[in-house]
């Protein structure tokens, strides 16, 4: 059974439609708190299931190939020639802690190519598969796509291991045109970085051979295409390959903004440009927080809904009676022949999972990796550790069709216990998050306590016998992921009872209160907050006024 869900020829990755769906953050060794590179992927798209990646390493035939299946679609492009050798993967990560994630910001439609023999999701697991650093990676990533050509329009790579960050953009050159132009640039140490959707690759230094890597024709065909006509020092891939509009700006740059906001003074310089009002201007693509990120910064980044900013989505109409700050898709609508949309947040419901890689130099591979993860929304789900080197990845996290997957409930899956939960909570927001929030937190703030404590229990054990550390290593992956999961259906429970009919059960030291006779105690009926009661009199005037009697 398991070598059928962890096989990825035939694995259904995810469902289509990626516009304007992740977003990723990237923090160098020297600018995280404790010496981590760090990278955060949350993969958004809707109707995916959240699936945690795995792939088996080992020695392989010369003759051997390896199937290609779209990752959006599932379709079958091909196979190529396998490695000789390959590495384990788990979720976005390898045993060499390298990482890789995206964002799909499309581009130019005609660059796509139907015929091209792999695609973005593909790329990235085979590339995990394959190398040993981030910047073989990208040697391997690329090399592929000029050999089998590139399947997938434009997308934005997070491409890091212990040591470095790189930010790879890639955008394929169209029918009849084999292979891919692309650029890359590796993160200063002591930056972060963060993509969500929209090119962010603008000028780069051509002559930086260390920090800057590209494809040799990347300025002459966009010249060839009449994207571009000046000197090359002029040139930029994001207006060459994907030139901004509003939705490339307010759905997507404006998660950058609310990221580098959270670490940086002076962000609100750039609100004219987010607000659409002013395309001229141009954040940077990377740089200094004003304070080292911690893990936990970095994954309450990942549950922004821009809070307390000009961007705050938690009021008015849109948000309900319960300040929810999520808005139902699609972005867009017309109304009377005018174009309105809804606020973009990184944190969404639509994501299939959510994982915050924590790679270290310090450490050997074994220990140093982990793969913090969560399925569904972040904001509404505790990311749990899942180290680089386990045997097995928790069975709760795995595709498995028919069983557990994106049409198949399953009481067992995290995916769909985590979405139970955060669907009873989204539409009652106010009310219900304080309760996610606490058991979330409650989890999370152990899972940190202890991970001192394993891993150096881990690192004794791999001075003796490495097999048994890396048992001992899944063995713990796999129990904070059923804590997790337990916890979970306790809460899930527990609003249940509390929560029930839209009235407020009281509750004291964790446990429902009864009344001197042995029954419930009696109920808090909060109704609506007076600033709602506002906006309904606002609309209905006096219809709902008591009337006194005559």
């Amino acid at each position: 059974m398991k070598k059928i869900f962890y096989t990825a020829a035939l694995l259904l990755m995810m469902a289509a439609d990626h516009a304007m769906a992740c977003t990723n953050f990237i923090v160098g060794k020297d600018a995280s708190a404790d010496g981590s590179v760090f990278v955060t992927y949350n993969a958004d798209s809707y109707g995916m299931y959240g699936n945690m990646y795995r792939h088996v390493g080992g020695m392989h035939a010369k003759d051997e190939k390896r199937p290609v299946f779209d990752w959006d679609t599932n379709k079958f492009l091909g196979t190529i020639d396998q490695a000789s050798r390959t590495y384990n993967v788990v979720g976005q990560m390898n045993e060499n802690q390298v990482t890789i994630t995206e964002t799909t910001f499309g581009g130019r439609e005609e660059l796509a190519d139907p015929k091209g023999g792999i695609d973005y999701g593909s790329l990235i697991y085979i590339a995990l598969e394959r190398s040993t650093s981030a910047r073989n990676a990208i040697d391997i990533m690329t090399s592929l796509v000029a050999e089998y050509g590139y399947f997938s329009e434009g997308e934005t790579f997070t491409i890091a291991d212990k040591n470095e960050a790189w930010i790879m953009e890639m955008v394929g050159k169209g029918p009849g045109s084999k292979g891919a132009v692309w650029v890359a640039v590796r993160i200063p140490d002591d930056c972060i970085c963060a993509h969500a959707n929209q090119s962010r690759i603008t000028r780069f230094n051509m002559k930086d051979k260390k920090n800057v890597l590209y494809a040799k024709d990347v300025v002459k065909f966009a010249r060839e295409k009449g994207y571009f006509s000046g000197t090359d020092e002029e040139f930029s891939f994001r207006d060459a390959y994907n030139p901004l509009d509003f939705s490339g700006i307010r759905y997507c740059d404006a998660r950058v903004w609310s990221f580098f906001n959270r670490f940086i003074d002076g962000m609100d310089k750039y609100l004219p440009y987010v607000n659409g009002e002013d395309y001229t201007m141009e954040m940077p693509l990377y740089t200094q927080p004003k304070q080292k990120v911690t893990l936990r910064a970095l994954m309450q980044a990942m549950r922004d809904h821009y809070e307390n900013t000009p961007l705050d989505i938690r009021y008015g109409l849109g948000a309900g009676a319960y300040n929810m700050p999520y808005r139902p898709s699609p972005l867009s609508t017309k109304i009377d022949g005018k174009e309105y949309y809804n606020e973009r947040p990184i944190s969404t419901q639509q994501t299939g999972f959510s994982i915050v890689a924590q790679m270290r130099s310090n450490l050997p591979d074994a220990v140093g990796g982990v793969a913090w993860w969560t399925n569904d929304d972040p904001n509404m789900a505790a990311y749990t550790p899942v180290y680089c080197s386990v045997n097995e990845v928790p069975e709760c996290y795995v595709r498995i069709p028919d069983v557990q997957d994106e049409i198949t409930f399953s009481w067992k899956s995290a995916y769909w216990l985590s979405n139970t939960v955060a669907n009873m909570v989204y539409p009652y927001y106010s009310k219900m998050f304080p309760d996610l929030e606490e058991a979330r937190n409650e989890l999370e703030f152990d899972y940190y306590d202890s991970q001192a404590g394993i891993e150096a229990k881990a690192m004794e054990m791999l001075k003796e016998n490495p097999t048994k550390a890396k048992e001992f290593l899944t063995d713990y992956s796999q129990k904070s992921a059923d804590k997790m999961m337990e916890r979970w259906m306790q809460l899930f429970k527990f609003m249940v009872v509390k929560h029930n009919d839209m009235v407020l059960k009281p509750v004291e030291n964790g446990k429902f209160k009864r009344s001197e006779y042995g029954y419930g105690a009696t109920v808090k009926r909060p109704g609506y907050s007076e600033d709602y009661w506002k906006k309904i009199i606002n609309e209905s005037g006096d219809q709902y006024l008591m009337k006194e009697k005559k």
